[in-house]
């Protein structure tokens, strides 16, 4: 088999077995001989990693060296808005409505990303419920740099900021529309995240003023939409995702979460806010179905206690699933054009 063929062989070959994408269809393959390749893949998966390398022996042989590296480029965002320069990609998390699990998944889904690889923000924008100091417990006011910057808060490998952090617990927020979208223009801009793959925002529900001011002022590169399978969250989710369509964010796929209850004492499944309803959602607006997360107690102890399902049991089952859904979230993005504004700085002369 001579050098061409060998690419040929490779390109053809998906980077994880039960995904569509190839090698050839990002341009995976950095350099190769006869006796080595270079893989530079574009979005987390790392633990995807070994795998790929045994069915590239299966197909070449195992005296072909394979170095697997990983490289997460900054993709475009809505016109007018410009990338920041030390976050790469904003992934907006959102629900049509309360009390579906998104701010749970979005916790979760932040600690997949970084487990597969990423260096991982989160950002909580629910300005009137926070829930991200609780879910990663944490608290106190974040530091300031010498910018005058806030220092986020690191929590399992994953920086994060909340207005949670500087209000007291008790103390409601009581801030018409401007002061939220304020609030959030400024939690975003005034934090010194440092080289961000991607920036997960937890979203409040609804399609409010912090959504608009999202759309608008905040530069997104794609957003998830998650919901359960009952009727109500769907109707809800459905108008969430039309939001994002019309204010030209790309909608990456849907989550339904709390799909199954399995009985922890006779092992009986259930769906008991329903089934199908996901999966239709998905095929009215050809948008992918990304994972079903189960309704499990264990994901909500976990959360309740700080330590979130991938944090605390990794191996689990239900931490696959985030797994999952985080790399197809980031699979996803690196299809997506890439934002080229660097490349045509203009320099005073």
């Amino acid at each position: 088999m001579n050098q061409q063929e060998l690419r040929n062989l490779l390109d053809t070959l998906t980077i994880e077995q039960d995904a569509p994408l190839t090698l050839g269809q990002v341009r995976a393959i950095k350099s190769l001989d006869a006796t080595h390749v270079l893989i530079e893949l574009p979005y987390a998966c790392a633990s995807a990693h070994a795998d790929l390398i045994g069915r590239i022996h299966a197909a070449a042989g195992s005296q072909l060296a394979v170095n697997i590296t990983t490289k997460i480029s900054a993709h475009m965002v809505q016109a007018g808005l410009s990338v920041l320069p030390q976050v790469k990609n904003v992934i907006a998390v959102a629900s049509g409505k309360g009390g579906v699990g998104k701010s749970t998944t979005a916790v979760n889904l932040a600690l997949a990303l970084s487990a597969e690889g990423a260096t991982v923000g989160l950002l909580d924008a629910d300005i009137y419920g926070p829930s991200v100091p609780l879910l990663l417990n944490l608290s106190g006011k974040p530091a300031l740099n010498a910018a005058e910057q806030m220092i986020p808060h690191t929590q399992y490998g994953v920086q994060a900021n909340s207005i949670g952090f500087l209000i007291d617990t008790d103390a409601p927020a009581a801030w018409r529309g401007p002061m939220v979208s304020q609030a959030l223009q400024q939690l975003f801009n005034q934090t010194a995240w440092t080289d961000l793959d991607y920036l997960i925002i937890d979203m409040p529900p609804g399609t409010g003023d912090i959504q608009l001011t999202l759309s608008q002022k905040i530069p997104v590169t794609g957003a998830v939409i998650v919901t359960t399978p009952q009727d109500l969250a769907l109707l809800d989710a459905r108008k969430g995702l039309k939001m994002f369509e019309k204010t030209n964010v790309p909608v990456l796929g849907i989550v339904e979460n709390m799909a199954l209850h399995t009985c922890a004492k006779c092992g009986h499944e259930e769906a008991i806010f329903g089934a199908g309803g996901a999966d239709k959602m998905s095929a009215d607006f050809g948008v992918t179905l990304l994972g079903q997360l189960p309704l499990a107690m264990e994901i909500r102890s976990a959360a309740d206690n700080g330590k979130p399902t991938v944090a605390q049991n990794p191996t689990s089952a239900t931490a696959l699933h985030y797994l999952s859904i985080a790399r197809k979230i980031s699979a996803a993005v690196a299809l997506l054009p890439k934002d080229l504004s660097h490349k045509f700085k203009v320099t005073s002369v």
